[in-house]
C-alpha cells in the first residue's frame, strides 16, 4: 500500500492490506485454519474468492462467519494435520512470539496453530512491540472454580489479573486479563503460567510462535521470517 506524502493509510486500510497479502498464501484446494478477531475477519471476507476444501475455525464465531459465506466448516479431529493456519495477534515482537486472546478465543487458537505446518499472522504496525505484555494484558483462561486461586498465585508472580466479567468461552471458562507480568522470558512464562493449577490455557504464543509474520504499515506487507 503506498501513501501519499500527506496520506496515512487508517488502522482499517492496513488491516485490509495484510489481509489481501495473506491471501495470495492460501492455495487452492487448501482445508486452512482460519483465527479469530478484526483483522481475520478482512481475510475471511476475501476467501470466497479461494476454491477451498474447508476450513477449520479456532472460535465459533469465526466459525459463524465462515459458514455465512458458504465456507464448509470441518472438525479438526477429522482433518488431521492442516497446510496452513492464518490469524492475527494482540502483540508481537521481534522473535515472532505473541500475546493473543484479546476475543477470548486463546486456546482454540492455540490447538489449531499446533495442528498445522505453517502459522502465517498478520497483524498492522500497531501490534509490534519490543517486549510483550507492556501494553496488552495477558490473558488466560481458567476453570471457572480455580479463578480465584489462579489469580492468586499470578499476583505471587508479579502479576495484576483483572477477571474479564461477562465474558465465557467456547469452552465455558473463564478469562483473566494480567496486567504487569514481566514476560521478559516468554517462553518461560507461558510454561510457568500454564502448569498453575486450574488454567486451561495462556495467550503468550512463544513455542507456538509464527513461523511467518505479515506486517502492514503505510510503505506496504512486510514478510518476516
Amino acid at each position: 500500500m503506498k501513501t501519499t506524502m500527506n496520506t496515512q493509510p487508517t488502522q482499517q486500510q492496513l488491516k485490509q492490506a495484510v489481509a489481501e497479502k495473506a491471501l495470495t498464501m492460501i492455495e487452492q484446494g487448501m482445508i486452512l485454519g482460519v483465527g479469530t478477531g478484526s483483522t481475520v475477519n478482512c481475510l475471511i471476507d476475501l476467501l470466497p474468492k479461494v476454491n477451498l476444501k474447508g476450513a477449520v475455525a479456532s472460535s465459533k464465531v469465526t466459525e459463524d462467519k465462515l459458514k455465512a459465506l458458504g465456507i464448509e466448516v470441518m472438525d479438526l479431529n477429522q482433518t488431521g494435520e492442516l497446510d496452513l493456519y492464518i490469524d492475527g495477534a494482540d502483540e508481537v515482537n521481534e522473535n515472532l512470539q505473541l500475546i493473543k486472546g484479546g476475543g477470548g478465543a486463546l486456546t482454540r487458537e492455540k490447538i489449531v496453530a499446533a495442528a498445522s505446518k505453517q502459522f502465517i499472522c498478520m497483524v498492522d504496525e500497531s501490534k509490534w512491540v519490543k517486549q510483550l505484555g507492556v501494553g496488552f494484558p495477558l490473558p488466560i483462561e481458567v476453570l471457572p472454580q480455580a479463578r480465584s486461586y489462579v489469580a492468586r498465585e499470578l499476583v505471587k508472580m508479579g502479576g495484576e489479573p483483572v477477571y474479564r466479567e461477562g465474558f465465557v468461552t467456547d469452552y465455558g471458562n473463564l478469562i483473566l486479563d494480567v496486567y504487569d507480568l514481566d514476560i521478559t522470558d516468554p517462553v518461560a512464562i507461558e510454561s510457568r503460567v500454564n502448569n498453575i493449577v486450574g488454567v486451561v490455557c495462556n495467550g503468550i504464543f512463544a513455542k507456538q510462535k509464527a513461523d511467518i509474520l505479515l506486517l502492514a504499515n503505510a510503505d506496504g506487507v512486510k514478510m518476516l521470517k
